[in-house]
């Protein structure tokens, strides 16, 4: 595959930053993690169980935007939860979006389970369900994630395959 720019997209908790990992490496690029370039005031807010707000957001997805811009190929983790948010993180670039989709049991069963992660609580999580605007048909690869993560990066490099193919 060609060096491309891709977004591992989804609610917390999703499996993007798992995925995410896995796919840059299978396929030799860099891998980012969107959480990891949060200001202090971000992460502060998600720790006392603020959900963010657009003009939190805005600040963080420029930053991201411009490490995509400045990446020749890369796989970025990152929420990209409303139309505006992927519009931005796609300005100047050609990035892929890949939407791993899951119900909000079975994100909430994986939360439960991490440790020492700053994103705090189900109200967190279900602010996030509200706020998420699913991807147009056409405008993601989507995968769902009731299955092993193998299966998804299995399903997301299929995806990614077939849709090589088709540009062709």
């Amino acid at each position: 595959m060609v060096k491309k720019r891709y977004i591992v997209m989804g609610v917390s908790g999703c499996g993007k930053s798992l995925i995410g990992s896995l796919l840059a490496k299978r396929l030799g690029l860099a891998f980012f993690d969107g959480d990891d370039f949060h200001p202090p005031e971000n992460v502060a807010k998600m720790r006392q169980g603020i959900p963010l707000n657009d003009q939190d957001r805005y600040g963080w997805l420029q930053t991201l935007n411009d490490l995509i811009n400045r990446e020749e190929g890369m796989v970025l983790a990152c929420s990209a939860l409303k139309p505006q948010y992927r519009q931005q993180l796609r300005q100047g670039n050609d990035a892929q979006l890949i939407y791993l989709k899951g119900g909000v049991e079975t994100i909430w069963a994986r939360h439960s389970c991490r440790e020492g992660h700053y994103f705090n609580g189900r109200e967190m999580l279900e602010s996030q369900f509200r706020e998420l605007i699913e991807p147009k048909v056409g405008e993601a690869i989507e995968v769902s994630i009731d299955q092993s993560a193998e299966r998804v990066l299995d399903d997301v490099l299929a995806a990614l395959a077939q849709s090589e193919r088709a540009d062709k």
